[in-house]
C-alpha cells in the first residue's frame, strides 16, 4: 500500500512537470518552424546598450538573408555599418580612418546571436540550459548562445505566439546589458547580393580585428 501511495504522489508531482517540459518543447518548434521557412527578413530595430558607464541607443534597419548573409545599416548614428557576408564580418563606423574585418567563424559580436536565423533553426542547440516561459505578453526564451559562455550570462528573446522574435536582451557577466527591439518586420522580401557587400569609403583602409580570447 505504502509503495502504491509512493507511486501515486510520484506521477502526481511529476505530471505537472512533464507537461511543462512538452509545451516548452511545442513552442520551441513553433519558432523553429516560424524562422526555417524565412529566406530572406527586413526589420526596423533599436539598440540599447547599458554598461562600464555608458547609456546609448541606436537604431536602423535590418537585412537578414538565407544562408549566413546580414546586413545592419545604422541610421543613428548615420553612416554605422555591421555586413556578414557569409565569409566575413564587417564593422565600420562613421569617421574612422579603419574598417574592421573579422572571420565569420570566429565572431564574438553581440548580433551573432541571431545567425542561428540565418540556418537551420534549432533553438535547443543554440542555447545552453534553454529555457522557455509563456505569459500574457508572449513567449519568453533564454539561455547562453553556444560558444559564448565567456561572455554572456543570460539571453533572452521574447516571442509572439506566431513564433516571431521581437525583443533581444543580453545580459553580459560584466554587468552591461544590450537590448534590441525590432518593429516593421517583413518576412521574405526581396534582396540584392550588393546588399551584403562591404565596400570601404574613399580613404578607409580594412583591418583585421583580433579574434576573441
Amino acid at each position: 500500500m505504502r509503495k502504491r501511495i509512493l507511486l501515486l504522489l510520484l506521477v502526481a508531482f511529476c505530471a505537472p512537470l512533464c507537461a511543462r517540459a512538452q509545451d516548452a518543447d511545442v513552442l520551441l518548434r513553433r519558432i523553429d518552424d516560424h524562422y526555417n521557412r524565412l529566406k530572406s527578413l527586413r526589420a526596423r530595430y533599436t539598440e540599447h546598450y547599458a554598461g562600464m558607464g555608458i547609456d546609448r541607443t541606436e537604431s536602423g534597419t535590418l537585412l537578414l538573408k538565407k544562408p549566413g548573409r546580414m546586413r545592419w545599416s545604422y541610421d543613428e548614428p548615420e553612416g554605422k555599418l555591421f555586413v556578414l557576408d557569409g565569409k566575413f564580418a564587417w564593422f565600420y563606423s562613421p569617421g574612422d580612418a579603419q574598417a574592421q574585418r573579422t572571420p565569420a567563424s570566429k565572431l564574438d559580436d553581440l548580433r551573432s546571436p541571431l545567425r542561428f536565423l540565418l540556418g537551420h533553426t534549432q533553438l535547443k542547440k543554440e542555447l545552453v540550459n534553454v529555457s522557455v516561459t509563456e505569459d500574457s505578453h508572449g513567449i519568453h526564451v533564454a539561455g547562453v548562445p553556444q560558444g559564448m559562455e565567456q561572455r554572456i550570462r543570460r539571453l533572452t528573446l521574447d516571442v509572439t505566439a506566431s513564433g516571431q522574435i521581437q525583443h533581444m536582451k543580453l545580459e553580459e557577466l560584466d554587468g552591461a546589458i544590450t537590448e534590441f527591439s525590432f518593429t516593421q518586420v517583413q518576412e521574405n522580401v526581396p534582396t540584392r547580393e550588393a546588399d551584403f557587400v562591404f565596400s570601404p569609403p574613399a580613404g578607409v583602409s580594412v583591418v583585421d580585428a583580433l579574434p576573441p580570447v
